[in-house]
């Protein structure tokens, strides 16, 4: 299927998709977080390139207690694929407002709670209660029945699964909603690489201005203290905020410099900070476990050092 076919979101069927290569099992982050992955496959099951949107990867910064949980600015969809995302006003049951929306062919994106989603079975299906996006395409309230997106794939959900979802999101304070609507045509081809390239000299522009992997390593001690004297469960929590969106993130901006022809050395360094986190948070795991922490400034030096050959090669090269 291309862009030209023209199909819409409320058309697609669960049961065909197959998910894109960003989302491939062998990679080191094959999910990233909810809003990202939900977008890579909404824009990938119309046909479209979702590589095109990942230049604000570079502009991730190291906010103290956490990466920048990175997302898709709402401009470079309008920009590439002529999407825009709005708020959208829930005074009536969030039912009607989406099937409302979903009879114009807008995609629907609601904040819901991961208890309910069997998407996410062995994680929170069914034992914790946690803030999620998904991407509606299809509700059929009679007949107790929601098609999609979420995470790194297409979903359907049904029977008491669709009544705790809902139940859930009646009140007495309403989720957050957006609807998406087509203003203009999705670029395609030259086009759509050039305004790419275009986005990613506005957000080098917008990079930090000192290496965060260095702000982290400083702060570390920290981190690892705060680590030594909690749970597991906060271990997750941590991790998944930490080293999960730094190494996600470099993960997407090695495959963005890939598809744009970029510097060999660039990929190579973006592949070496998603690796280099998954290691490092393994043997967090493992520490948190023992309660014996190690000397890990080996691991953080080479991802430091990925960091500038990364981003700066792609500043000498398009910024």
């Amino acid at each position: 299927m291309t862009a030209a076919a023209g199909r819409g979101w409320t058309e697609l069927d669960p049961a065909t998709h197959r998910p894109h290569a960003l989302h491939a099992p062998e990679r080191n982050w094959a999910e990233t977080n909810c809003y990202v992955d939900l977008w890579i496959e909404a824009v990938h099951a119309l046909g479209l390139e979702p590589l095109a949107m990942l230049p604000f990867t570079v502009a991730q910064d190291f906010e103290g207690d956490q990466f920048t949980f990175f997302k898709v600015p709402l401009e470079d969809l309008e920009a590439l694929y002529g999407f825009a995302v709005q708020e959208l006003a829930i005074y009536d049951t969030v039912e009607a407002h989406v099937v409302e929306q979903l009879s114009r062919g807008r995609l629907v994106l609601v904040e819901v709670d991961g208890f309910h989603l069997p998407d996410t079975r062995g994680t929170s299906y069914g034992t914790t209660h946690v803030k999620t996006t998904v991407g509606i395409t299809r509700l059929d309230p009679a007949a107790r029945r929601m098609d999609y997106f979420h995470n790194a794939g297409f979903y359907r959900l049904e029977g008491e699964d669709y009544e705790g979802l809902f139940a859930k999101a009646a009140g007495p304070l309403f989720p957050y909603v957006e609807f998406v609507k087509r203003l203009s045509p999705p670029l395609e081809g030259a086009a759509l690489r050039d305004r790419s390239l275009a986005l990613l000299r506005h957000h080098l522009v917008r990079r930090p201005q000192r290496n965060p992997i260095g702000a982290f390593r400083e702060d570390l001690p920290r981190h690892l203290d705060a680590l030594a004297s909690r749970p597991m469960e906060y271990f997750h929590l941590h991790a998944f905020n930490v080293l999960r969106q730094l190494g996600a993130n470099f993960d997407l901006l090695g495959s963005y410099a890939a598809w744009i022809d970029g510097p060999a050395e660039v990929v190579e360094a973006c592949g070496t900070i998603g690796s280099t986190a998954k290691v490092l948070q393994f043997q967090f795991a493992r520490a948190v476990a023992k309660r014996r922490f190690a000397d890990y400034g080996e691991l953080l030096g080479r991802m430091e050092a990925a960091y500038d050959t990364a981003v700066g090669g792609l500043a000498r090269c398009y910024g």
